[in-house]
Order: C-alpha cells, then structure tokens, then sequence
C-alpha cells in the first residue's frame, strides 16, 4: 500500500479526537453557566438581607437610624412623649453588710457579768445582814465570840470585794460596746431592746454606709435605700452614726439597719441611695422603652418624622410603679416605646454590612 493512503486514516482520527474535545469543552462550559445561575438564584435570605439597603447614617460621630412611616407601621413600632416627674435627688454612698460576732458575744458577756453582779450584790446583802446581827450580838450580850464577829466581817469584806469586781467588769463592757457599736447600740445592747435582739437573731443585719470622699450631707436620712439582688431596692433605717470608717474610703460613716428578708449577707458590698431632701425635676422613662447592651440602659429618641438615636439611661432611680426616672432627657422628648430592640438589631446589621463591605 502506498504511504500516502496508510497516513489518511490516522489524519481522521486526529480530526474526530479534535471535534469530540471542542464539543466536551463547550458542553463544560454551559453547564457551569447554569450551575452559577442557579446558584445566585438560591441564595439564602440572610444573605439577600445583609445586602439590604443601609438605613444608619452619622450624625456628630453619632449613628441614626431612617425609617419611613410606612415601614415603621409595618414594624410596629410606636412612640410616647416621657412624662414630668419630680424625685428626691440621692446621694449613692457605699456600704457593706457587717458581721456582728463581736456584738453577739458582747451581748453575751454583758448578760453573763450582769447575773454575776446580781448574785454578788445578794450574798453582800446576806453577809451585810449577818455582820450586823454578830455586832448586836457581840456588843450587847457577847453571846458569840469576838472571833465568830471577825469571821461574819471578814465574809462581808469578800462579798463586797466581789461585787466591786463584777461592778467593773460590767462597766469595761458598756464602755467597750459605746466605743464599738455607739451610744444607739450599746444602749439597746444594756436595755436588751429589740434593736439588738432582732440583729443577733439575724432578723435584720447592720449595714455600714460610708460616703464618698468630698461628699457630705447636713443630717443623714432616716429612711434611704441599698441597692440589693438583682438590681432590686431595699429599703435601710438609720441607726446613729459609725464610730469607725471603712479604711478604703476614709469618710463619713453611718450604720443602718436592713430586713434580713432583702437578700443580703454579712460581707456583701451593695451601693447605697440617700436622699438629700432636694427636689429635682426629670421625666419617667417606661421599662418597655428600655434596652440593654454592654451592661448599660438606651433607649432611642425621635428626632424627626423619620430618624431615631440611641440614648443612654441610669436604671438607678425606679419610679413610682414601673420604670425609672431620669435627668437626662427633656420632658419633651418622644422615644420608642415598642419595637426599641428592633432598631437596635438595625444598628449594629448596618456595622456587619458595612465591614464585610470593606472585606
């Protein structure tokens, strides 16, 4: 066969390989085309909304957040103008929970020298009796002896002794209870009052309220509040005044008397209320309106027909009923009352959308 015709099959098959590859390539091609639309087609939703039109701008370093009316009713989303409240302006102070081991057992000791002292005025009062009789005795007739008079005197002389004893040793701990606990304290502590009864039986513990340096009062309340579980206010009665400070503070110190039923323990630490008797003007803020992030209050304030800002609140005054009362917010102010935590969630999806934006 000649060499020519011998080539012309393999030139075919080189031709058909060729056309086969083109046509796999083109088919790859389209398939991944489908594939991608399809794909864009079914993307999730998250997705689609983190894309969503950005609604928070900057006012002032400030973000403000732009709802058109239509959206806010779509999303429920309702204000309230706050209402003018008046409050008793309140000093916070610092106090601690005390223990009072060391009054217990002063009121322990005091019982025990007090009974000692009245069984020693009794055999003063026998042996005082029984000298007197042996002297009648020894002067007038000499019915006894002169040494059966020295003995009655010499039991008279230790009786005596003994109540001195018990006398001063009652006295030291009425001093050591002035100095301890004050003059309030340790007179109930002598009269066995209920004051004391009631904080050795652990129905109500002590708290020592301490001032903040540079802050004084005229005259401390007699009725102020502490800050106890959970955020909750319990209510303190003033006592007198301490007769030490706290040695962190080094400031003007009162002891107050708390409910055990409030929740706190000796050596718990709790942030004290004291009113000053001033009154000052602020408006109420309803809990609903509240939310919270990083350990702090906001709400959002209306600042116009469209744009709402987050404003940061103090929890620490509660109102009358329900929500707390503050000065930090005009009595004209409008915020949001329901839907506060949605506008939050719009805030910080327009900080993820805008950082995986510079990605």
């Amino acid at each position: 066969m000649h060499a020519g015709q011998a080539s012309r099959p393999l030139q075919l098959l080189r031709v058909l390989a060729t056309v086969l590859v083109i046509a796999g390539t083109a088919v790859a091609l389209i398939w991944g085309f489908l594939e991608a639309r399809n794909g864009m087609a079914g993307e999730p939703e998250g997705e689609r909304a983190v894309r969503a039109p950005l609604r928070v701008s900057k006012l002032n370093g400030e973000p403000v957040i732009t709802l058109d009316a239509s959206t806010q009713r779509r999303n429920g989303i309702e204000t309230a103008m706050l209402a003018p409240a008046s409050y008793q302006e309140e000093v916070r102070a610092y106090g601690m929970v005390l223990d009072l081991t060391r009054l217990t057992d002063l009121s322990n000791s005091y019982a025990t020298a007090k009974a000692q002292l009245q069984t020693a005025e009794a055999k003063l009062g026998a042996s005082r009796a029984d000298v007197e009789r042996s002297r009648m005795l020894y002067q007038g007739r000499q019915a006894i002896s002169q040494k059966q008079l020295q003995a009655a005197e010499a039991v008279f002389g230790t009786d005596d002794a003994a109540v001195a004893a018990a006398g001063a040793r009652l006295r030291t701990l009425i001093a050591s209870a002035h100095q301890e606990w004050g003059p309030v304290l340790s007179k109930s502590l002598i009269d066995d009052s209920p004051l004391v009864n009631r904080l050795i039986e652990r129905q109500d513990f002590l708290v020592q309220i301490t001032l903040p340096p540079g802050v004084s009062i005229a005259k401390p309340p007699v009725s102020a509040s502490i800050e106890a579980a959970k955020g909750v206010r319990a209510p303190i009665s003033y006592v007198s005044a301490a007769t030490r400070t706290d040695p962190r503070i080094q400031s003007a110190s009162f002891f107050y008397i708390i409910p055990a039923e409030s929740g706190v323990l000796p050596g718990m630490n709790v942030l004290a209320f004291l009113p000053t008797g001033t009154m000052v003007e602020g408006v109420v803020v309803p809990t609903t309106a509240i939310v919270w992030w990083q350990d702090r209050a906001w709400v959002y304030r209306r600042g116009g027909p469209e744009t709402f800002a987050r404003v940061g609140i103090a929890t620490d005054r509660p109102a009358p009923g329900e929500g707390f009362a503050v000065n930090n917010l005009p009595k004209d102010t409008e915020i949001v009352t329901r839907g506060a935590q949605l506008l939050l969630s719009e805030e910080f999806r327009a900080q993820i959308q805008v950082g995986g934006d510079q990605r």
